[in-house]
């Protein structure tokens, strides 16, 4: 019961709706509802529905996406247009993160090496800082 209170409170949290509309979402899902178990949802809903509202969009706005895969490959950029001998060596990461909504997005970066060593270093400084919380 409670995990579908807190279900039920998220999801009119994330729409936004009033205690009566709460209250008649209820009732339209089930007849089993006794109304002074409505009622008590209604006040309660009425009283912290801004506060759940408000603590939604908050999450919302600081979700990030997940790293579920990340691929590299050292190369070397031979010439350029600007350059007939550049001979100078490059990192490409290929990064995939799985964003809030569920969808899978791609980023590539290429990086020098010593910038790809200063990345390196700064991503185990957030895992080492990660594992900590």
């Amino acid at each position: 019961m409670i995990r579908f209170l807190l279900l039920t409170f998220r999801s009119s949290g994330k729409s936004n709706v009033s205690g009566d509309e709460l209250v008649a979402k209820l009732e339209k899902s089930s007849n089993n509802w006794a109304k002074a178990s409505l009622q008590v949802l209604h006040r309660v809903w009425s009283e912290q529905g801004a506060l759940v509202h408000a603590q939604q969009e908050a999450q919302a706005m600081l979700s990030v996406g997940q790293l579920v895969d990340l691929q590299w490959k050292l190369g070397m950029s031979v010439s350029s247009d600007t350059c007939r001998s550049l001979n100078s060596p490059y990192v490409s990461l290929l990064l995939k993160v799985v964003e809030p909504s569920g969808q899978i997005s791609q980023k590539c970066l290429e990086m020098t090496v010593p910038q790809f060593q200063n990345f390196h270093k700064q991503f185990k400084e957030v895992a080492a800082v990660m594992e900590t919380v």
